[in-house]
């Protein structure tokens, strides 16, 4: 049940996170949100855990899973930024 529900608190924070912050190079669309949201989710639970502050087993909640998806799509529109340079 756990991946069940970081896959569903990802598919929301992936949705926050674009209102969050939107922007041209960013990807759009239903399935890029939400593959968007469950990275973030487990990238935030993957560090919290690693950082100690979740428990192993335990995952990110919807603020820390948000927080990952900013990251993820920080991290995206850096790369699609340079590829659109050249």
């Amino acid at each position: 049940m756990g991946i069940i529900w970081t896959i569903i608190i990802g598919f929301v924070a992936g949705i926050i996170a674009k209102f969050i912050m939107p922007g041209d190079n960013e990807p759009s669309g239903f399935i890029l949100t939400t593959i968007l949201g469950i990275v973030g989710a487990f990238v935030a639970t993957f560090l919290g855990q690693s950082l100690g502050w979740y428990r192993p087993g335990e995952g990110a909640g919807l603020i820390g899973a948000v927080v990952g998806a900013i990251v993820v799509l920080f991290a995206y529109s850096a790369i699609a930024g340079r590829r659109r340079a050249y």
